[in-house]
């Protein structure tokens, strides 16, 4: 074996259990389109026994990203990959650039937008796996040409533990 090869063995100590390896290429995954956000879903928890999901969203120039709100059941992660997203948690804003890593953890209100003249690129964490399916059931209501209202979105929120934080001061 050449030196720098790695076979099967040398990756484990035992035999694989679980779900193979997933490999999701360059315009690989399920593709979201929410408004003005383009995602892509990279691992939906389906090979991760739902402990974690991710996926890349682009934001195109002065995106305004959802309601407020506060997920009760996951942790959601955020990493810039290129522009500028500004978050907001409570009432107070937080412009992250390419490299920085935002953890929001369950109960805290928060939300993200694009407010420069530059797409901006992050790649979110979801863990467990549970919002994913939030993502879809969003963009079915465009696709059936409902509006997404903020009772609509509120409604597809309740059923993935999350909430919109409407009581902040």
């Amino acid at each position: 074996m050449a030196e720098g090869t790695r076979t099967e063995e040398t990756w484990s100590n035992g035999p694989q259990v679980g779900p193979a390896l997933s490999v999701v290429g360059p315009g690989g995954g399920e593709t979201i389109v929410l408004g003005t956000t383009r995602m892509r879903v990279l691992e939906d928890g389906s090979h991760t026994g739902h402990r974690l999901a991710i996926a890349e969203s682009v934001l195109a120039p002065h995106t305004q990203g959802p309601p407020q709100h506060r997920h009760a059941r996951h942790d959601e992660g955020f990493y810039i990959l290129s522009g500028t997203v500004r978050f907001t948690v409570g009432d107070e804003d937080h412009d992250a650039t390419a490299g920085t890593l935002v953890m929001v953890p369950p109960g805290t209100p928060h939300t993200f937008a694009n407010p420069t003249d530059q797409p901006a690129t992050m790649l979110s964490t979801f863990t467990p796996d549970l919002y994913v399916q939030y993502f879809r059931d969003l963009q079915q209501v465009l696709t059936d040409g409902r509006s997404l209202t903020p009772q609509a979105n509120a409604e597809a929120m309740s059923r993935y533990a999350t909430e919109p934080a409407t009581d902040l001061a």
